[in-house]
This record gives C-alpha cells, structure tokens and sequence, in this order.
C-alpha cells in the first residue's frame, strides 16, 4: 500500500503520506488500508528516520526530511485514537522509540535534541529538510535552519503520544521519560513567543539568529494534539495567521508584507520554485488552520465554514479533488498538481474532526482495551 503524493506528476513521499493517512483512511474507513500502511514504514526507518522520496526503479530512498518520522508518530496517535488497535503498536513500539532515541542523540543532517531547552536543531547548508523544500540546483530556497516552530511542534506532540503509548502498553519507565523530555521541550518551546504579541517565531538559533518572518508553520503549535502553548498565546498565534495568512483556500506561505512575498506562482522553474513557499497559498493548510481556530473558540461550526470555498473549487480544476496550491494574491488561481493527496486529506481530516468535536480531548488519555 502506497500514497501518491500528487497527480499526476508526484510519487510516494514519506512526509506526505503520513500528513494524508489520517484523512485519506482514516477519516473515510479505510482501517485495514491504514494499518498496512503504518507497518510498511517499520523496516523502512534508518537511524531514527523516515525516507522522504522513493526515486524508483530500484534505487535507494532519500532521507532528506526532518519532520516525517514525527508525523509518522503522529499518524500512529490518529490511528491508535481511531481503531484501538494496540497489538500493532505494541509491534512498532521497538521503532517508534528508536526514532526518539536517534532524534535525542543526533542523527543525519544535524538533527538532533539541543539538552539546554529540549528543542530539536535541524540543518546543514544544501539540504532542504522542512516540508518547505524548494531547491533549484544547489540553491535551497527556504533552508530553515536552526530549529523550526513546526518542527518542534512535532517534537513535543511525539513525546506527549509516546508518554500515552507507554501509559498503554503498561512501560511506565518509558512513560515517565517521554513525560519529563516533554516537560522540558515545553518550557523550552516558550522561546519561540515573540515579545511583541506578533505570533511565534519561524525559526530559532540560526545562522542569523531567530528568523521572524511570519509563515503558517506556527499553525500546527495550535492544530496538532498536544499544544505547549498556555491558550493565550494559543488565541494570538490564530489571530496573527487569520490576518496575514489565511485565504478561502488555505494559508498564505508568507506575510503579504515581507520584501520577499511572491504574489502568483508562474514564470520558469526559477520563477516558480522561488515562489512555491514565499507566498504562494497552500491548501493543506486550511485543514489545520481550521482546527486551530475550533480549539481556540470552540465554534465548530464557524471552523467548518471555512471549508466552504473548497466544495467550488472542486469543479474547477481537478475535478472531484483539490489542487496543491494556489496564487498569493486574488483570485487565488489554482496551481501546481491538480490533484494533490494532503489537500484532499487535511481537508477531509479538518470535516471529519470538526463534525466529531472532540478531538483535543480523545488524545489526552488514551485508553484501549486489547
């Protein structure tokens, strides 16, 4: 079992199948799909990482990603919350917490757990590992490096869902470790709140410093299980993406306002790939904006309003599905694969979480019965 990343012109990539999993199975019943899924992926993890692109015809898979062994871990969360199926957790449990393990100590790439504030450090130069990875030639178009607000965000959402897997496979020693990691990532998560009220930053401890340009990556501090955030800084980080970001069809990938904003994604493949993540809208996003602004009011319905525009633009491009990303500016045309799987499934993910309405309470204690 395989997810294609986006029709017609993408394969499988490992971030965008286990961003898609939980919509695209999940959400639609597709257990059996999900579970095959999940248990591929075991024997696939190296030092603690999941590959990103399979390039075919026999050759070696590329494990240029940060972030995808934590959705992995997140996907595993949505699954268990789902199906209470706690045999096959209890099965990737060994891999699982050798993905901490190698996170904590230092992987590829310079990923690894600064111990001063629990943060993930993530980077090297020539290397895109966030899921902003626009690369022409040997130039990275958004490197990230440092430590990224969603990267971290993962970071903590992985140790708060392995503290529950342990409470549930009865490992209390393990519990009580992921539990005091976790502790500490959230006390060191702090830092990313900027002074001024003006969201979160977008990276820490760069080469420049911190980067303060306003990106949707902090959504997921709001949109993920587990946020570290008090709900104050919560209700602001929505605010500030509200403002600056959001369009009917997902979140702006950059501030209108910054000096390097691209309004439309058009020209050469220079043109474009500058463009892809520095203000081009992507639609994936929408899904998790609109689960961030329900656990900030509570008004599931409002949450489910911004979904809307979506159920037109399924008859405009590709029809019945949901393109990848569309123009900065008005009218937002459609962009970029016409079909694209973690559209289709965070929008599907948002509808299906948002009609349940309770799903920042159904993580916090997980309970299965065997």
């Amino acid at each position: 079992d395989a997810i294609v990343a986006g029709y017609p012109w993408f394969g499988e990539w490992g971030r965008d199948s286990m961003i898609a999993l939980p919509g695209l199975l999940l959400a639609t019943g597709h257990y059996q799909q999900a579970r095959r899924l999940l248990l591929g992926y075991l024997p696939l993890v190296e030092r603690g990482m999941l590959p990103n692109f399979f390039p075919g015809d026999g050759e070696t898979p590329q494990y240029n990603t940060a972030d995808a062994a934590l959705w992995y871990i997140e996907a595993w969360c949505a699954y268990l919350v789902g199906i209470k199926d706690l045999p096959s957790v209890a099965e990737a449990w060994p891999v699982l917490q050798q993905i901490i393990v190698h996170y904590r100590d230092g992987t590829r790439h310079g990923i690894v757990m600064d111990v001063a504030d629990g943060l993930l450090f993530a980077g090297e130069a020539g290397i895109q590992l966030t899921w902003m990875d626009a690369k022409v030639g040997d130039t990275v178009i958004t490197p990230r490096i440092g430590k990224p607000v969603e990267i971290n965000a993962l970071w903590y959402n992985a140790l708060q869902t392995m503290t529950q897997f342990a409470h549930a496979l009865k490992d209390e020693p393990s519990a009580k470790k992921y539990s005091a990691m976790a502790a500490t990532t959230r006390a060191g998560f702090q830092r990313f709140v900027s002074p001024d009220h003006h969201g979160l930053f977008d990276v820490l401890d760069g080469p420049d410093g911190n980067d303060d340009y306003l990106r949707p990556n902090q959504i997921f501090v709001v949109s993920l299980p587990f946020s570290p955030l008090d709900s104050e800084v919560q209700q602001e980080v929505v605010a500030i993406c509200a403002r600056h970001l959001l369009t009917p069809f997902g979140l702006r990938s950059l501030d209108p306002a910054s000096p390097d904003y691209r309004p439309h994604y058009q020209g050469d493949v220079w043109s474009r790939d500058s463009a892809y993540h520095q203000g081009t809208v992507w639609a994936w996003l929408l899904g998790h904006y609109a689960l961030a602004e329900y656990r900030v009011s509570g008004d599931a319905a409002h949450a489910l309003s911004r979904l809307e525009a979506m159920r037109e633009h399924l008859g405009e491009a590709g029809l019945g599905t949901i393109s990848e990303i569309f123009d900065g500016d008005a009218p937002h045309t459609p962009r970029g694969a016409p079909s694209q799987a973690w559209s289709v499934a965070c929008i599907l993910e948002a509808w299906w979480k948002l009609n349940r309405k309770n799903l920042f309470s159904s993580t916090k204690n997980i309970k299965i019965t065997k």
